[in-house]
């Protein structure tokens, strides 16, 4: 009998519940089909059309879910570069989860075993291991890489709020989505001189804005290990890069992070522009977190290329 029919249906059920995936190799079409439909959606902006509002309500939920991933997901979740309360922990997992990059468990599970292995063998996103594009968002889509690597974050998991939502990682993108869309319909009858509606606040505000942290996410993956410069002397092909650190929030200054990955700070320089460490720091002066780890300066010089 064919294991076709089963790995289909554990692949659609695997949309809903992350328990249910199977394993493998290679790109697994069915799981995928949303991934790809999000990116189909943004057509719809030619029959939805724009409006300021939209438009505006579309950068903003970029530069906030942007934060939730480069802050929390990443320098907070994969590093522990500084401290949070439980509420406010789960409040920004919960932000980062409507970006529809899976749940803060795998996010972290993975940068981790990114670091362990940079631009080695078992890196799973090395550009020069296994080309640009697998780099850029082929591992994202592979069966290999869809579970937790749960060995590497038992820190994270005894919190069951987080595996929660590593669990059913579509249910919090799915509440965004249903919301925007009512918000926009209310908008419509109560505000119409904003020119918006449901159908235009849900492909502005989450299809194009989620497609596009997409892909500003996964430049630092690609183009931070293959275009820019190298101050320090990392054992993997990270670079700096400018006009990356802007895109992301300061993510783009990749060389510096894999010298020294436990830095609240990824711009190690006054000039080093870097709006998520400024981010943190505001959140720290209202007291939501604390002990932002900062780079010594013994580390700043150490290793030094340039």
């Amino acid at each position: 009998m064919s294991k076709t029919p089963a790995r289909s249906g554990a692949s659609l059920r695997a949309w809903f519940d992350t328990a249910a995936a199977g394993s493998g190799r290679g790109i697994d079409w069915a799981r995928v089909a949303p991934f790809i439909g999000l990116h189909l959606a943004c057509f719809a902006v030619f029959w939805t059309g724009w409006s300021p509002f939209a438009v505006a309500a579309s950068a903003a939920l970029y530069a906030l879910r942007m934060f939730a991933i480069t802050g929390f997901y990443h320098r907070y979740f994969s590093h522990r570069a500084f401290r949070a309360p439980r509420a406010v922990q789960f409040a920004f997992a919960v932000l980062g989860a409507t970006a529809a990059q899976r749940g803060p468990l795998w996010w972290a599970s993975h940068h981790r075993h990114h670091h362990a292995h940079a631009d080695g063998e078992r890196d799973a996103h090395s550009p020069h291991r296994h080309g640009f594009l697998w780099a850029h968002l082929g591992w994202f889509l592979a069966r290999e890489n869809f579970a937790t690597r749960a060995e590497l974050v038992s820190d994270l998991a005894r919190y069951p709020e987080l595996r929660f939502l590593d669990r059913y990682d579509t249910l919090v993108p799915a509440l965004l989505a249903v919301a925007l869309y009512a918000a926009g319909e209310w908008l419509a009858h109560a505000h119409p001189g904003l020119q918006t509606d449901g159908p235009m606040l849900l492909v502005w505000g989450f299809f194009i804005s989620t497609i596009a942290l997409y892909h500003a996410t996964f430049t630092v993956n690609s183009l931070a290990h293959t275009f820019g410069w190298r101050r320090y002397a990392s054992r993997d092909g990270s670079r700096n890069n400018l006009w990356l650190a802007l895109l992301t929030f300061g993510e783009g200054w990749h060389n510096n992070h894999h010298h020294f990955p436990g830095s609240a700070r990824q711009g190690f320089f006054w000039w080093e522009i870097d709006l998520t460490y400024y981010g943190l720091r505001l959140l720290a002066a209202l007291g939501l977190v604390r002990d932002l780890r900062p780079v010594p300066a013994a580390m700043r010089e150490a290793r030094r290329l340039q």
